[in-house]
């Protein structure tokens, strides 16, 4: 099989189900969006993070492909789809509170970056949170789920904890924002 179709050549793409849709839909943008995070992911996981952090990750990847071939099928084929748990984000504060557990409170805002890990996750907390809101604005106009929604809310709390945690277990001191005067 090719890789290339030669079908999105105009500006249009396929969605799972046949229906052909503009490049530039929000639909698209929003599984594009949740590609991308899953991408920044696979880097942050390369980046010699400890193993039971990328083992996580490695989980939260194989999630996102699953929800974004929920966002690129039509609603008449959905259902040929593994199942989204509506309380897959229940996993994901399990970490929280696992890394929180060893953590310093948080007594400020703290500037991104730190460490290489660190400053990574930070980026894959801020692509979250645009999916979060594509989303959201996805959702004014057609049906998504709510779990889809959570989901996304709950990763980019994961993922600034785990930024958190990998400075911390580096050893690096985080930075806190000093506002000016």
């Amino acid at each position: 099989m090719k890789i290339y179709t030669k079908g999105g050549d105009g500006g249009q793409t396929s969605l799972y189900g046949g229906r052909r849709l503009p490049k530039s839909h929000l639909r698209i943008e929003v599984y594009g969006t949740v590609d991308e995070l899953n991408s920044w992911l696979g880097k942050l996981t390369a980046e010699g993070i400890p193993d039971n952090c990328a083992h996580f990750l490695n989980a939260i990847q194989q999630d996102l492909f699953l929800m974004g071939s929920h966002l690129a099928a039509t609603e008449e084929v959905r259902h040929n789809l593994p199942v989204w748990s509506e309380q897959a984000e229940l996993k994901i504060e399990k970490e929280i509170d696992l890394m929180d557990a060893v953590l310093p409170p948080l007594m400020n805002f703290i500037l991104p970056g730190g460490t290489p890990s660190s400053a990574t996750a930070h980026l894959c907390r801020c692509v979250c949170r645009r999916a979060e809101r594509l989303l959201v604005a996805l959702s004014v106009d057609e049906a998504v789920s709510p779990g889809l929604l959570r989901y996304l809310n709950r990763l980019s709390d994961y993922l600034f904890t785990l930024a958190r945690f990998l400075m911390h277990s580096a050893g690096a001191k985080e930075q806190a924002w000093r506002p000016s005067k």
